[in-house]
C-alpha cells in the first residue's frame, strides 16, 4: 500500500460559466504541493457519473467543491454521491464551498449529513468563499489568499490525519464486517 493519500476532488457543478473551475484549480494546486497527497478530478460536467467507481473506489479522501443553490448543493452532486454507496465508507470527507453572502455553508451542512448516511466522516475543518465572485482575480488567485491558504492548510492537515487513521483501519478489518457479531 503506498502512503501517498489519494485525494478525489469532487467538483459539484455542472453549469455553464460555473465558477467551479476557479475554485476547484485552486483546491487542487493546494493539494498538489503536499508531497502526501496525490489529488485526482472527479467532474460530473466532463464525464458521467458512471465512469467514476474506480477512482472513487480507489480514493482515500474526499474533498468536495460545492456552490450553494438556492440554500443547498446542486442536483448533479446529489446524483454522483447517490450512484455509489461502499466507494464512500470510512473515509472523509472535506468541503470546500462558495456562493453568495453564506459562502455555500448551506450546502455543506446538508451534505454532512448524505455523507454521514453513507458511513463517510465528515471532517469540521473546511474553506467557504462568501461572495465569491469577489474574491478571484483574473488569475484565479483570491485576493486575500493568506486568509483561505490558512484555511485550506488546516483542511489539509485534519483530511491527512484522518485519512491515514481510517485507510489503517480499513487494511485491519473490512469496513463491511464491523456489524458482524462474533
Amino acid at each position: 500500500m503506498s502512503d501517498t493519500i489519494k485525494v478525489a476532488v469532487i467538483y459539484g457543478s455542472t453549469r455553464e460559466g460555473r465558477f467551479c473551475d476557479t475554485v476547484g484549480s485552486w483546491v487542487v494546486d493546494h493539494i498538489r504541493r503536499r508531497e502526501a497527497f496525490s489529488p485526482m478530478v472527479i467532474d460530473p460536467a466532463a464525464e458521467p457519473a458512471s465512469a467514476f467507481a474506480g477512482r472513487l473506489d480507489e480514493a482515500d479522501a474526499f474533498v468536495v467543491v460545492t456552490p450553494e443553490y438556492n440554500h443547498s448543493y446542486p442536483a448533479a452532486l446529489k446524483a454522483l454521491i447517490d450512484d455509489y454507496k461502499a466507494e464512500w465508507q470510512a473515509k472523509p470527507v472535506a468541503f470546500v464551498s462558495y456562493g453568495g453572502a453564506s459562502g455555500g455553508v448551506r450546502a455543506v451542512e446538508h451534505l454532512r449529513d448524505v455523507f454521514a448516511e453513507l458511513h463517510a466522516v465528515g471532517i469540521r475543518d473546511g474553506v467557504m468563499f462568501p461572495n465569491v465572485w469577489e474574491q478571484f482575480d483574473e488569475q484565479g488567485q483570491p485576493l486575500q489568499a493568506q486568509r483561505f491558504e490558512r484555511g485550506m492548510q488546516t483542511l489539509l492537515a485534519r483530511l491527512a490525519w484522518w485519512a491515514e487513521t481510517l485507510r489503517e483501519g480499513r487494511a485491519a478489518r473490512d469496513y463491511a464486517q464491523a456489524v458482524m457479531l462474533d
